[in-house]
């Protein structure tokens, strides 16, 4: 008879698949900003925030295309870091990944 184990072989689902090491700062920053992001561009510094499809309850305009965001499609939202977010926007996320490429439409 083998003797017991005090500890199981299977790694538990909290830890399942992630390498043992110390934990990468990118993703600790998220989850402490709520996801927030800042980026810098050619139009400037932006602090981003990805909504996911499920969090989209609202219909909103894209100032890169002057289409609409329907309810439940994942977009990006983007506001100057120093502001009273009067500026936040509502983007689709491929026109904010191509903002660069062509002026904003209002």
């Amino acid at each position: 008879m083998s003797p017991r184990r005090n500890s199981s072989r299977r790694q538990s689902s909290r830890n399942r698949g992630r390498p043992n090491g110390p934990p990468d700062e990118d993703a600790l920053m998220l989850r402490i900003t709520g996801g927030q992001r800042r980026e810098t561009g050619a139009d400037g510094e932006w602090v981003t925030r990805r909504i996911p499809g499920a969090s989209a309850t609202k219909v909103y305009r894209c100032p890169g295309c002057a289409q609409e965001i329907p309810t439940g499609m994942p977009h990006v939202v983007a506001w100057r870091p120093y502001g009273d977010g009067g500026d936040r926007r509502h983007w689709h996320s491929s026109c904010w990944d191509r903002r660069s490429h062509r002026a904003p439409r209002y």
